[in-house]
């Protein structure tokens, strides 16, 4: 099982996200702001956690090899932190919400794995964040609209360094290897939830 088959494998729901209103609004700024205000507080919820199930790979990493990867792709992940702070001084943005049930689904399934399991069965459960994000804004970017008030973050995940940090997760799963099985399991776990989250900060977002 790699990463390439668990991808193919989840391709429906990569789909569904890509054409959700709140992910083509990015594109075409259709995307209300409430909306877009409460998926940022609720991400940079995510992406605390998500930096310390990285951290938590680190500190298992089976060799030094994946210590220096994990520590790349730990970085990178507080990167995008800093992306979130740079929107929530433009907009307002309440940057330590009170966790959605959707949110917290992820983040709890997300340190879960990451605390109790292998390592390459955690970045499994990780990896659909990275290549989706990375896929979902190359395919958008074609159609973006300069003037979307959300055009840098369709920029900033279809980058070239961020598809790097996506496929450098990639490879450390297919070379560490584990149950297929379990990992297949996270990914589609992973792959769902990361719907979910669109779907929350949509209707959330729209009921405002």
């Amino acid at each position: 099982m790699n990463s390439s088959s668990l991808w193919a494998g989840n391709a429906p729901i990569a789909d569904a996200c890509l054409t959700h209103p709140f992910v083509t609004g990015l594109a075409d700024g259709s995307t209300p702001l409430d909306a877009f205000r409460h998926y940022v507080g609720q991400d940079a919820f995510f992406l605390d956690a998500f930096a310390r199930a990285y951290a938590l790979c680190l500190a298992k990493s089976p060799d030094h090899e994946a210590l220096r990867t994990c520590r790349t792709l730990l970085n990178g992940a507080m990167d995008e932190l800093d992306l979130h702070a740079a929107y929530a001084a433009e907009w307002d943005v309440d940057l330590h919400p009170s966790p959605t049930p959707a949110t917290r689904a992820y983040t709890d399934f997300l340190l879960q794995v990451a605390a109790l399991e292998p390592v390459s069965h955690a970045l499994a459960a990780m990896a659909p964040c990275m290549r989706l994000y990375a896929w979902l804004s190359q395919q958008l970017l074609p159609d973006l609209d300069p003037a979307s008030p959300y055009a840098d973050w369709v920029r900033t995940y279809a980058d070239p360094e961020f598809e790097a940090l996506a496929a450098t997760l990639e490879d450390m799963i297919d070379r560490l290897g584990g149950d297929p099985g379990r990992m297949a399991e996270h990914y589609a776990t992973a792959m769902r939830l990361e719907r979910d989250f669109f779907a929350s900060a949509h209707e959330i977002g729209t009921a405002r």
